[in-house]
């Protein structure tokens, strides 16, 4: 195989290793985020990342490392728990799959192992981001905050394409832009709009892609959101939710600017 095949091949393994750790990141982190506000004892020990090790949430057996392989695993336990039988969620291949397909394309249009990967951990985070938001309406600062501060060192390293002085801006403009938005509508209604979460997500973003892209991704998420709540409403679909969640959309808006946005990201 030519040099390049290998190299995409490698990034492949490397983007499913990747999406593997994202299901569990998305299915502990905020599992996480609860047992911070209670108190553990013996009993209930904090669930950490790597502690316990994975196990099927229906009888709690261990898997095996073979099941625990990246995609492998799925088709040989066809979908469902070797021990209890319980069905596997189709989440996980699909974040596998979808991460992979994140790295290989990354590698495949920035010239720069290190470049490709900084932009692959950004799509990576992401999608992990919105995945929690859209289960959990949370976004997490442990995932947020790392990712503001890796879009302004990417930017230092000149990774982005983006000027240190833009990426520090965009972050500045990102967070004061909607929490000034959110302070108008709390004080007009007595209402909260949208979460913190949100504020920070939209920093995030402005750090990578720099001050000038905060509008367009801020009204690309504005009318998506605004779409999938009109079509919800029109399919008569109620949610359990007071609110919905608006960092998918903003992700959205990221993954949108990433593929078709500034020549710079495009590698050009």
């Amino acid at each position: 195989m030519a040099p390049e095949l290998l190299e995409l091949l490698l990034m492949g393994i490397v983007g499913l290793a990747i999406g593997s750790f994202l299901n569990v990141l998305i299915h502990r982190l905020p599992i996480m985020i609860e047992q911070s506000w209670l108190e553990t004892t013996e009993s209930t020990p904090a669930l950490e990342l790597h502690s316990p090790g994975s196990h099927c949430p229906s009888c709690k057996h261990s898997i095996g490392w073979i099941d625990k392989l990246p995609l492998i695993g799925f088709a040989l336990l066809r979908g469902h728990c070797r021990h209890c039988g319980a069905r596997i969620s189709w989440q996980y291949p699909l974040i596998e799959l979808l991460t992979c397909a994140l790295f290989v394309w990354s590698l495949s249009v920035h010239p720069y192992w290190l470049q490709a990967l900084a932009w692959a951990g950004f799509a990576a985070t992401l999608l992990a981001l919105a995945v929690i938001d859209a289960r959990t309406t949370w976004l997490p600062d442990t995932l947020t905050q790392p990712l503001t501060w890796a879009g302004l060192v990417a930017s230092a390293w000149g990774l982005t394409g983006v000027g240190l002085s833009t990426a520090l801006w965009g972050a500045v403009a990102g967070y004061l832009s909607l929490w000034s938005i959110y302070w108008v509508f709390r004080l007009a209604t007595g209402k909260e709009g949208m979460g913190y979460g949100d504020f920070k997500l939209l920093a995030a973003l402005g750090a990578w892609f720099g001050w000038q892209a905060l509008l367009p991704m801020a009204l690309a998420a504005s009318v998506g959101g605004l779409l999938y709540a009109l079509v919800r409403k029109w399919m008569g679909i109620r949610s359990d939710k007071p609110e919905m969640p608006f960092g998918p959309f903003l992700a959205l808006a990221g993954a949108w600017q990433l593929f078709w946005g500034l020549p710079h990201v495009m590698g050009v």
